[in-house]
């Protein structure tokens, strides 16, 4: 692509296909990249965004978008963005056959989930099945009263366990790699809301007709559902090598309209420092694609 894009944007999640329809609605000429990897994908059926009564699953989420989307003329290019730099006041793209001049970029990239170390095929099954559950805040409510294991320790973990307790008062917290690193308080804490806790590390997932079963410390156990606390891999590093500001945890830090600390460099979605969550990232999108075009619009008038 040889013409110069306004807005490249880098992700075509929940926040990059919003910002793409909004873009394309005021009429910019857009460009998305995508590497095929949103984590919005990976949920069977989420119950939490609003107008599915019945729920969906993540992937038809993200095709009904990118339907909409197609409607005002966007692409979704698949690719990996490898480097952005700054040359003559615009921003080029390293990739092959991807936009490489672009007015600004929006970063969609995400997060990654740090997974337990277990086969791709039980990874998957347990996930499709609602076994294995990586976010609390969305589907809490789906474990109700069951039997439910935390796979993770001090800060994190015990944050994740406690959440959990509001559902079930079966909670336990698994060390994933050996004992508990836990202070005498925070036990003292735990132990006085009722959540167990079992040292790692945990190995030999099976799924079952019950549930998801694994080895620890105290032998086989099983639960109805497992969540992993182990952290997200934060996908910033294109903002971080143009110099812009993010957390000690690799968050992008943006201020209240999507900017970040580099000028025409925009972040919406869990890469972003806030709740990770559907509709949040919706949100962030719907700020973002305004503030760029009012952005562009101060630089020079859009006029037909």
């Amino acid at each position: 692509m040889n013409s110069i894009a306004d807005c490249l944007i880098i992700g075509a999640g929940p926040a990059g296909l919003t910002a793409a329809i909004y873009l394309a609605r005021f009429r910019l000429a857009v460009a998305v990249i995508d590497n095929g990897k949103s984590r919005a994908g990976l949920i069977p059926c989420t119950h939490n965004h609003a107008g599915f009564p019945e729920g969906i699953s993540g992937k038809e989420l993200l095709a009904r978008m990118r339907r909409q989307a197609s409607r005002y003329g966007v692409v979704v290019q698949e690719g990996q963005v490898a480097g952005l730099r700054l040359r003559d006041d615009l921003f080029e793209a390293d990739g092959a056959g991807m936009p490489t001049r672009t007015r600004t970029v929006l970063l969609a990239t995400g997060v990654t989930n740090r997974r337990p170390i277990m086969p791709d095929s039980v990874h998957d099954a347990a996930l499709a099945e609602g076994r294995l559950r990586y976010c609390p805040v969305c589907d809490g409510y789906e474990v109700s009263d069951q039997r439910v294991a935390v796979i993770g320790t001090a800060g994190r973990g015990l944050k994740e366990a406690e959440f959990l307790r509001s559902y079930t008062r079966d909670v336990t917290l698994v060390a994933g790699d050996g004992p508990h690193c836990l202070s005498e308080a925070d036990r003292r804490r735990i132990a006085a809301i009722g959540i167990s806790t079992i040292d790692g590390p945990v190995r030999d997932f099976a799924l079952t007709r019950q549930g998801l079963r694994f080895t620890a410390a105290n032998g086989q156990l099983e639960f109805a559902s497992v969540y992993p606390a182990l952290g997200s891999e934060i996908h910033s590093g294109l903002a971080a090598a143009l110099g812009a500001d993010c957390t000690d945890e690799g968050c992008i830090r943006v201020d209240a309209h999507q900017r970040t600390s580099v000028p025409r460099l925009y972040a919406a979605g869990d890469v972003v420092l806030g709740l990770d969550q559907i509709s949040h990232a919706m949100g962030d999108a719907g700020v973002a694609a305004t503030t760029i075009r009012n952005d562009l619009a101060a630089r020079s008038p859009l006029l037909r």
